[in-house]
């Protein structure tokens, strides 16, 4: 969520916040803030597709510094839009932003993206740490809320919302937690110096004003589920006291005049009463209504995320009312599966998220259309068994997903049919409530003939890698223009660095170390440091990598579903989006590059046994 200018409103005045030692704590962590702080790295590359492994670096490090301190971590990730689906304006919106974003760093100008995997490669990191975490159902603000009010500790966040909610142990927001700068204190140890905001010292400094009143105030300035224009009519009649004058610093005045103005009524149905006076009377009862259901938004939360961290279960009304299964409902909860998945379930409806691409083509989303298209088959498929087979809906017209995506330097929105399955998916035994009980070798062979790959191409491939090899032979064979040689090379290259990082970094302790690949990762890091000849940005072999990675998130996300017949492989060290652009730069000037990993007999039979899987 986020109530627009209120973090510089609250900035300004820098007298809410005290300064805090954070140690020997319960921290509850906005996990969609920290991933989005920790990938916008001072040094990081937007252009060229994320550099996953930097990236689960800054996690790990993160995380290491919280456990010096004492500090215990629950974090809590935001799930689907919801059943109401009420801030698709506000995500359209952003969409539309990330899309201008994406285009300026496709011609070279400065800005920042997300890379495609980020939300993955974060959950894959938490995973391998051991940090307790839970992904919602919905939006996680009220989730994050109550179950910080229920421990008594501090919120991490850098959503402007957390300065609304009445927090026992008070927000801090991720840009004054300086995790970075750890602080020893004699006996009591090492703490992260931060900085706290109270609710309760915010509302004493206006009026006093009743912090119940804080959930009007912010939709009352538009927060990202309602629009500010309906109110507009009370803001040009209502006399604020010290005004709230337009231009510089009239937004903050606003903020500041109707605080002060809120500051007179003991409840919000009073200080709704009173908005309403100065509305047309035909509009009054939908405009009450509109903000008492956005208030609610601030209201505590259903659902027990303690229950969960003790108990492993995952209770919502929301998800019960939406007729999700329950299976679903506990992988996702567990971040096995992705928001993306229960958006195509309960709204029919998903947002493709666009990359640095070259914006003359297709979305380099298209690519991987089958398999999205086996995904909504999963999902949206209707058991032969059930009412919704009555005679009037016995037809043969498959259901449709509306996708987002870009067309070109627009956002479109698209109507994409779901796949019709193999008659094992079929069957009535088999509705989505019951997917995992359909054997698991018909799972697996689903995945790989929507891959186009036999199993046993992949026999002689590590298990680890078997299903990004059998989406890269999908993206070799799918991809508009044809993947050049070279780019194939390059990405398996980067695949064997991580193989080979892993062996020397993380050894298997069954197996015996082999000198040769420690100094074949020595020779790769000096490799590494020698200064580029050429770092010219190609777009179009960037075009081709978006379109892989594009493949690999479906590809991922169809795996999920299917229980995952083939293992998920380590984002962090399958693709590095830096060196995978520089490998193909130098295979195209200097093929002897090729030659990388010759010093281990192990890794260079593993790119010749990649590559030649991957060829035939």
């Amino acid at each position: 969520m986020g109530v627009q200018g209120l973090t510089g409103f609250v900035e300004e005045r820098g007298v809410f916040f005290t300064d805090l030692r954070v140690r020997d704590t319960k921290l509850v962590i906005d996990g969609s803030s920290l991933y989005h702080r920790l990938c916008f790295a001072p040094d990081a590359d937007f252009r060229r597709g994320g550099d996953y492994g930097a990236f689960a670096a800054a996690v790990r490090d993160f995380f290491g510094v919280l456990r010096a301190c004492g500090v215990v971590p629950f974090v809590v990730l935001d799930g689907g839009r919801g059943a109401e689906d009420r801030k698709l304006a506000t995500l359209r919106g952003r969409a539309a932003e990330q899309l201008r974003a994406a285009h300026g760093l496709s011609r070279g100008a400065g800005g920042c993206l997300v890379p495609l995997l980020t939300r993955e490669a974060f959950v894959q990191a938490l995973g391998r740490l051991g940090v307790p975490f839970v992904q919602c159902f919905a939006e996680a603000d009220r989730e994050i809320a109550g179950l910080a009010n229920r421990w008594g500790c501090p919120v991490l966040s850098l959503d402007s919302d957390f300065f609304v909610f009445d927090l026992a142990g008070g927000y801090c927001p991720l840009s004054h937690f300086q995790w970075q700068s750890v602080r020893a204190a004699g006996p009591q140890g090492c703490y992260v110096p931060a900085r706290c905001f109270s609710a309760d010292r915010f509302c004493r400094h206006f009026g006093p004003l009743s912090t119940a009143l804080l959930p009007l105030f912010a939709v009352m300035n538009a927060n990202d589920f309602i629009a500010l224009e309906a109110l507009e009519a009370f803001f040009s009649k209502v006399r604020l006291p010290r005004g709230c004058a337009a231009g510089r610093g009239g937004k903050h005045l606003r903020l500041q005049g109707l605080l002060n103005w809120l500051a007179q009524f003991s409840e919000p149905a009073e200080a709704v009463d009173n908005v309403l006076k100065y509305l047309k009377k035909h509009q009054r009862e939908e405009i009450r209504e509109l903000l008492c259901t956005s208030m609610e938004d601030y209201a505590p939360s259903d659902v027990n995320l303690e229950d969960f961290f003790q108990n492993g279960c995952y209770e919502c009304e929301a998800a019960r009312k939406a007729d999700v299964p329950q299976w679903v409902l506990d992988a996702l909860a567990k971040g096995k599966l992705a928001p993306f998945v229960i958006n195509a379930l309960i709204l029919r409806s998903t947002f493709l998220r666009v990359q640095v691409e070259n914006m003359q083509r297709p979305s380099a989303h298209s690519t991987a259309l089958p398999i999205r298209q086996v995904i909504y088959g999963l999902l949206l498929r209707v058991s032969h068994g059930t009412e919704d087979a009555s005679p009037s809906k016995q037809t043969n017209e498959l259901p449709v997903v509306c996708e987002f995506d870009r067309c070109q330097k627009t956002l479109k929105k698209t109507f994409v049919q779901a796949a019709s399955l193999p008659s094992d998916f079929y069957d009535d035994r088999f509705p989505l409530d019951k997917l995992m009980e359909v054997p698991m070798s018909c799972r697996q062979m689903l995945l790989l003939e929507t891959l186009g790959v036999k199993m046993n191409f992949l026999e002689s491939i590590p298990s680890n890698l078997q299903l990004a090899v059998a989406i890269t032979c999908y993206w070799i064979r799918c991809s508009e223009p044809k993947v050049k040689l070279n780019q194939l090379k390059a990405l398996l290259l980067v695949i064997v660095s991580g193989e080979l990082q892993r062996i020397t970094n993380d050894p298997d302790p069954t197996v015996l170390p082999d000198e040769d690949d420690s100094v074949a990762y020595n020779e790769f890091l000096k490799w590494k440091e020698k200064k580029l000849q050429n770092n010219d940005f190609d777009l179009d072999a960037a075009h081709s990598f978006c379109q892989w990675q594009c493949c690999l998130q479906m590809g991922l996300y169809l795996n999920q579903l299917l229980g995952t017949p083939l293992s998920e492989p380590d984002l962090s060290r399958l693709f590095t989006g830096t060196l995978v652009h520089r490998l193909y730069q130098e295979l195209k000037s200097a093929p002897s590059v090729e030659n990388l990993f010759i010093l281990s007999p192990k890794m260079a039979q593993l790119y010749l046994v990649l590559l030649n899987t991957v060829e035939s």
